[in-house]
């Protein structure tokens, strides 16, 4: 039996630069993300079984012959990258609800990262944090033509709170963050995270974010130079910045595409800032999911009696990425 524990990401600036079709073309030669993995994971359980058979258990609960016949397609397509072709379970659980619908932290790119991981361990190979990021995106952009970035795959594999460069011939570079942990903390410290109790179709958002690159260029350019900037505010300790960044942040993403934000996101948002928070953003794609938000020490109280309608996260930072917790070979 093998067990992968895989954290989910929460990324700050940077997004859209992580698409192809900026990266390859950007005046600065690469596009780049500002992320941190979070202490909320997805787990994925293999064994052998005692018959030729493949169960996967999620939300539902599969029985198969052939690893074609999986309706699962991550799963399926892991299967096949790594060469496994029947006598296995794998089951999959998170520490957030298993849904078809996004709700912006990666889990989608965390399951790829993470089942490639459990399974190449059950094959008894040791698999990179870049290996795993590259085969993860391979299912994900590659195989399944899911209309996304590439930041999602790195910051589950890497894990830790990093700045990752995708240059433009396709090398990608994850740094860790070199801030004193005192800044790392403060920051950490005035960060909340909020549940929109709304879930959206990511790949709809996405599609038509991803077709208006070329147009939106500007705007992708002044987002990627903000991920310079973020680093200096923290390695200089002053965290405080990052709410006026968030909010600018915030301002830029909601042009890339027509339904990142909406009534329901934009009431609360506000709610938020008019409470004492100084900036915050929808993590993931947009439409639902997540908001994060950066709220000074002195308004924290009167931000939480503001929204208390909604449902608080508590959440920390993760310096590991995907790994190996159990391992007891019983394959015979």
């Amino acid at each position: 039996m093998i067990i992968s524990k895989t954290p989910l990401r929460a990324s700050f600036f940077g997004g859209g630069t992580d698409f192809k079709d900026y990266y390859e073309n950007s005046s600065y030669g690469y596009g780049s993300v500002i992320s941190t993995a979070l202490n909320m994971y997805v787990y994925i359980m293999v064994c052998k079984r005692f018959d030729n058979k493949i169960r996967v258990c999620y939300t539902k609960n599969e029985f198969v012959d052939t690893v074609d016949k999986i309706q699962h397609n991550i799963i399926r397509e892991a299967l096949k990258i790594v060469g496994i072709e029947n006598g296995i379970d794998i089951v999959y659980s998170a520490d957030i609800p298993l849904s078809s619908a996004g709700v912006g932290l990666a889990s989608s790119s965390a399951l790829a990262v993470g089942v490639l991981n459990a399974l190449y361990a059950y094959k008894g190979e040791c698999a990179s944090p870049e290996k795993l990021a590259k085969m993860a995106c391979e299912i994900e952009i590659g195989r399944l033509k899911n209309p996304i970035g590439i930041q999602d795959q790195y910051a589950c594999a890497y894990g830790g709170f990093r700045i990752y460069k995708f240059w433009a011939n396709g090398q990608v570079s994850a740094t860790p963050v070199m801030a004193p942990t005192e800044n790392i903390r403060k920051l950490k410290k005035n960060l909340m995270l909020y549940y929109t109790g709304l879930t959206r179709i990511s790949s709809e958002i996405l599609s038509e974010q991803k077709d208006k690159i070329s147009d939106k260029t500007k705007v992708l350019n002044q987002m990627l130079e903000m991920v310079g900037t973020a680093e200096q505010k923290i390695l200089d300790g002053d965290t405080s910045q990052w709410g006026i960044l968030l909010d600018k942040a915030w301002s830029l993403k909601k042009s890339l595409a027509s339904k990142i934000s909406n009534d329901n996101i934009n009431e609360m948002y506000e709610i938020a800032k008019k409470s004492g928070a100084t900036g915050g953003k929808i993590l993931g794609a947009g439409g639902g999911g997540f908001l994060l938000l950066y709220v000074p020490d002195d308004s924290r109280q009167a931000v939480e009696a503001a929204m208390k309608e909604f449902k608080k996260v508590d959440f920390d930072f993760e310096n590991e990425g995907s790994r190996i917790i159990f391992m007891e070979d019983n394959r015979g």
